[in-house]
């Protein structure tokens, strides 16, 4: 017999947006803006140590430059 309930925990939820892209030189996550440390250790970390994080993620965005990707990032403009 299938079971159709979702498990969920009682804890907060995770800011990832499954915009999974490191930024180079910050080594933080241009989606959700948490460190690879905090990223791998957030399932381990009390509720919190989580709030603490997602309070400061907000003023994390400004910081990363923003980077430009794909064919616009190789190419550069032409001059007429």
């Amino acid at each position: 017999m299938k079971d159709d309930k979702i498990w969920t925990r009682n804890e907060i939820e995770s800011p990832c947006v499954r915009i999974c892209v490191v930024h180079p030189e910050a080594r933080i996550c241009t989606g959700c803006y948490r460190t690879m440390d905090e990223i791998a250790r957030w399932s381990r970390m009390e509720s919190a140590e989580r709030r603490e994080i997602m309070a400061a993620l907000p003023d994390r965005a400004p910081s990363l430059a923003k980077r430009r990707g794909g064919r616009a990032a190789r190419v550069k403009p032409t001059q007429h």
